[in-house]
């Protein structure tokens, strides 16, 4: 089915008490005025029509989601070589835990994460929250880190950090929402990538990348069984997506490191961490 479009720009809340009142939406990637039919030629996935054996990756198409994000992550699923199933927000309120399960990775798009959670049933929040507590894995970009954080009612999120919220980074405090930023990757060189309304990931997991002002921009960790990746900025932004902005690392660099994100959360690798 065809997801209808958010008109929402901006909600108004208190993220944490170290963060001022800001907008509550994230990663409105700038090339958003693509068309993208979600669940096009895709037969609906339910507890019948799933297979037997695990399908590797679920990436969420849903309500919420930048198209354009979507798009982006299927080119890297593609060029890596990866099998994956689409899911719209109608068929993931369809899927019992048990469905999801037959997944070994979840991925959840930039987009607005209250439009996202708006569209989804307690019940499917539910679901996704018992599916990696007990083995699934889960990679959250920019809406999808924020998604899996904790918000109290009436935004839902999946909670899989145990009770801990994420606030914005700070560049939203001052006045940006779109940036080239330097992300110091634990291990390697610094990667200048694409952010836009992300969130900093303090107080959960392990520390992969760090913002230029020291607070997490990328972390790993476990939820129960399931092993999880969150990313506040977009390493799988293509060239497109740059324009007017200044960056120093080449777009196809940032690219291979968003495949190397994919593979370490489908296959549960720790990557290194400061």
């Amino acid at each position: 089915m065809r997801e209808k479009k958010s008109s929402l720009r901006a909600l108004i809340i208190i993220v944490s008490l170290a963060l001022p009142a800001t907008a509550f939406t994230a990663c409105r990637v700038r090339a958003d005025r693509a068309s993208h039919s979600e669940g096009d030629n895709r037969d609906a996935i339910t507890s019948e029509t799933l297979p037997g054996a695990k399908t590797p990756i679920l990436l969420f198409t849903g309500t919420g989601t930048s198209p354009n994000d979507v798009k982006a992550i299927e080119t890297l699923l593609v060029s890596n070589h990866l099998d994956f199933s689409t899911v719209s927000s109608f068929e993931l309120n369809g899927m019992k835990e048990k469905d999801l399960r037959r997944y070994l990775l979840l991925i959840v798009p930039g987009g607005n994460f209250v439009d996202i959670g708006n569209d989804l049933t307690s019940s499917t929040t539910a679901n996704v929250r018992d599916a990696v507590h007990n083995g699934l894995n889960y990679l959250g970009v920019c809406a999808g880190a924020f998604l899996a954080g904790n918000f109290p009612a009436p935004y839902k999120s999946f909670n899989l950090t145990s009770g801990v919220k994420f606030g914005f980074y700070a560049a939203e405090n001052r006045g940006l929402r779109k940036a080239a930023v330097a992300i110091t990757v634990a291990g390697g060189r610094t990667l200048d990538q694409y952010w836009e309304d992300g969130p900093q990931l303090a107080g959960w997991g392990a520390v992969v990348g760090k913002y230029p002002d020291g607070t997490p921009a990328i972390v790993e960790g476990t939820f129960g069984n399931g092993w999880m990746i969150l990313t506040g900025v977009h390493a799988e932004a293509p060239e497109s997506w740059r324009r007017g902005m200044t960056f120093k690392t080449p777009a196809t660099e940032d690219n291979i490191y968003a495949g190397r994100l994919i593979q370490a959360a489908l296959n549960r690798t720790p990557l290194s961490h400061f």
